[in-house]
């Protein structure tokens, strides 16, 4: 058995509208299952693709109150580049954020509801991951979530210091996924975070059994009777497993 992150869940006040912003944002196209759910992703890809992380933006009454846990950072191939895609986002809508981040190479912005993303510098590591070049989640020990999320998932761990692990698709594609530490401590519910899949012909509840016995537990996040399974990772990050696919 095997799973692997397929896209990321984000709430919204709005999902049509913050849809909107990111369909601009990343070039992407933008579809919807159902009320209150946006669906994005690249044009020309039929999903789940390895090579992008898709996301889901859902209607959430709740409002932002904290920093995001979980954000994305955007790849660029110039500083050219980077000042006009800076110029571009602020356009669509996008304002400064300011994280406590100081005097840095990327430029932090936030997106219509609040959301907070980076725009980064070039980097040789992001050149062929598309427009989005990492997902970056916040953690206490990126050492133990990468044992965690390696163990969990079919990517491949790059790379784990005591402030940072990196892990990417097993298929050598796509954006990275990024544990990164920092002082603070999830206080609320994530309004970004990962959905996973297992593969064609596997069990979606026996692949929670097997992330829960690596160390996840069940929340109740008030998902009701869903066909999804929603669970935490072991520093309290809420994921889904979707249907196998």
């Amino acid at each position: 058995m095997a799973t692997r992150l397929v896209q990321i869940h984000m709430k919204a006040g709005d999902d049509a509208a913050l849809g909107r912003f990111w369909a601009e944002v990343l070039d992407w196209g933008m579809d919807s299952e159902g009320p209150g759910v946006t669906n994005l992703g690249p044009k020309g890809l039929t999903y789940p693709d390895p090579s992008a992380l898709y996301i889901d933006v859902v209607r959430d009454e709740g409002a932002k109150t904290v920093k995001n846990r979980a954000h994305v950072d955007l790849a660029t191939t110039s500083e050219a580049h980077q000042a006009e895609l800076v110029a571009r986002l602020t356009e669509l809508g996008a304002t400064p954020a300011d994280i406590g981040q100081g005097d840095v190479p990327w430029t932090v912005l936030a997106d219509p509801e609040g959301n907070e993303f980076c725009v980064l510098e070039p980097r040789e590591i992001y050149r062929d991951t598309g427009p989005m070049a990492a997902v970056v989640v916040d953690c206490v020990d990126p050492r133990a979530m990468a044992r965690f999320w390696g163990e969990a998932m079919d990517w491949t761990v790059h790379e784990v210091t005591d402030d940072q692990a990196t892990m990417r698709s097993s298929k050598g594609v796509g954006p990275y996924l990024e544990f990164v530490r920092t002082p603070d401590v999830k206080t609320v519910r994530n309004r970004i975070h990962l959905d996973l899949r297992p593969y064609a012909g596997d069990d979606r509840e026996a692949e929670a059994d097997r992330l829960r016995a690596l160390g996840a537990v069940d929340v109740n996040i008030g998902q009701g009777d869903v066909p999804w399974t929603v669970l935490a990772d072991p520093e309290g990050n809420e994921f889904c497993i979707l249907r196998p696919a």
